[in-house]
Protein backbone atom coordinates (compact mmCIF):
# COMPACT_ATOMS: atom_id res chain seq x y z
CA UNK A 1 0.00 0.00 0.00
CA UNK A 2 1.36 3.72 -0.54
CA UNK A 3 1.47 5.92 1.92
CA UNK A 4 -1.80 7.93 1.12
CA UNK A 5 -3.27 4.52 1.16
CA UNK A 6 -2.06 3.03 4.67
CA UNK A 7 -3.33 6.55 5.84
CA UNK A 8 -6.79 6.25 4.55
CA UNK A 9 -7.22 2.85 5.85
CA UNK A 10 -5.52 4.27 9.13
CA UNK A 11 -8.48 6.63 9.07
CA UNK A 12 -11.41 4.34 8.37
CA UNK A 13 -9.97 1.87 10.83
CA UNK A 14 -9.97 4.41 13.55
CA UNK A 15 -13.95 5.31 12.94
CA UNK A 16 -14.65 1.69 12.83
CA UNK A 17 -12.87 1.60 16.85
CA UNK A 18 -14.39 4.75 17.78
CA UNK A 19 -17.99 3.61 16.66
CA UNK A 20 -17.65 0.41 18.81
CA UNK A 21 -18.53 0.12 22.30
CA UNK A 22 -15.76 0.42 24.62
CA UNK A 23 -16.03 -3.30 25.72
CA UNK A 24 -15.50 -4.12 22.05
CA UNK A 25 -12.71 -2.04 20.73
CA UNK A 26 -9.69 -4.14 22.12
CA UNK A 27 -10.17 -6.74 19.52
CA UNK A 28 -9.49 -3.78 17.03
CA UNK A 29 -6.19 -3.47 18.64
CA UNK A 30 -4.08 -6.03 16.25
CA UNK A 31 -5.53 -4.22 13.37
CA UNK A 32 -4.34 -0.90 14.66
CA UNK A 33 -1.07 -2.33 15.46
CA UNK A 34 0.02 -3.08 12.22
CA UNK A 35 -1.43 -0.40 9.95
CA UNK A 36 0.44 1.37 12.49
CA UNK A 37 3.69 -0.63 12.22
CA UNK A 38 3.67 -0.26 7.99
CA UNK A 39 2.58 3.36 8.63
CA UNK A 40 6.06 3.61 10.20
CA UNK A 41 7.88 1.76 8.19
CA UNK A 42 6.92 3.10 5.17
CA UNK A 43 8.78 6.46 6.71
CA UNK A 44 5.86 7.98 6.91
CA UNK A 45 4.60 10.13 10.30
CA UNK A 46 2.23 8.59 12.41
CA UNK A 47 -0.55 11.19 13.42
CA UNK A 48 -0.91 12.30 16.98
CA UNK A 49 -4.74 10.82 17.33
CA UNK A 50 -3.88 7.46 15.83
CA UNK A 51 -0.48 7.18 18.96
CA UNK A 52 -3.43 8.22 21.14
CA UNK A 53 -5.91 5.81 20.10
CA UNK A 54 -3.31 3.12 20.41
CA UNK A 55 -2.10 4.50 24.08
CA UNK A 56 -5.95 4.16 24.90
CA UNK A 57 -6.12 0.66 23.64
CA UNK A 58 -2.95 -0.81 25.96
CA UNK A 59 -4.37 0.93 28.77
CA UNK A 60 -7.97 -1.07 28.36
CA UNK A 61 -5.87 -3.84 28.19
CA UNK A 62 -4.21 -3.50 30.84
CA UNK A 63 -6.76 -2.80 32.94
CA UNK A 64 -8.60 -5.61 31.67
CA UNK A 65 -6.24 -8.00 32.58
CA UNK A 66 -5.93 -6.15 36.11
CA UNK A 67 -10.18 -6.60 36.52
CA UNK A 68 -9.37 -10.01 36.14
CA UNK A 69 -6.97 -10.81 38.53
CA UNK A 70 -8.35 -12.36 41.99
CA UNK A 71 -7.34 -10.83 44.81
Amino acid sequence: MTKTELLTYAAQLEEQILATPPTGRLSYQPKLREVLRDIRQSGSEIPSRLRRLDVQLEEQAAERMFDNMPI
